[in-house]
């Protein structure tokens, strides 16, 4: 794990998937971490605007010269934003993983999101990444 960001400000996931939650709506990518352990990117497969995940359920792929991984909502929300940039330059995941969101997600209208605590915190992410 030595080496690898983890920026304070964000929440995490055990499927290595970042969030930072703004008022009631959620950027999510994948961390550090993740692009470094699948390497070289070279696809990325994002849902539709206006698609209703629920927290777990696969929204996406991201293939490297390594192996394909799908990609899992850390909460549960409808996608009202898709980084397209991603669609043409998906190394941008490799280069700089916390500047290039994959989805943003409109949370539920519960004033305390029941699935927060599911989350963890950078440093709960970065003992989970030295197991």
């Amino acid at each position: 794990m030595s080496g690898h960001q983890v920026p304070e400000n964000l929440k995490y996931t055990k499927e290595h998937e970042w969030i930072q939650i703004d008022d009631d709506c959620a950027a999510i990518g994948i961390t550090d971490y993740a692009q470094s352990s699948l390497g070289d990117i070279v696809f990325v497969e994002l849902p539709e605007v206006g698609r209703v995940l629920k927290q777990g359920e696969t929204f996406g792929v991201v293939e490297s010269i390594k192996s394909v991984s799908d990609l899992y909502s850390p909460l549960a929300g409808e996608v009202i934003e898709v980084n397209t940039q991603l669609e043409n330059s998906p190394e941008l995941c490799n280069e700089a993983p916390y500047d290039h969101w994959m989805i943003k997600i409109k949370l539920p209208a519960t004033k305390d999101h029941p699935k927060l605590s599911s989350l963890l915190n950078h440093q709960e992410y970065k003992d989970l990444c030295r197991e």
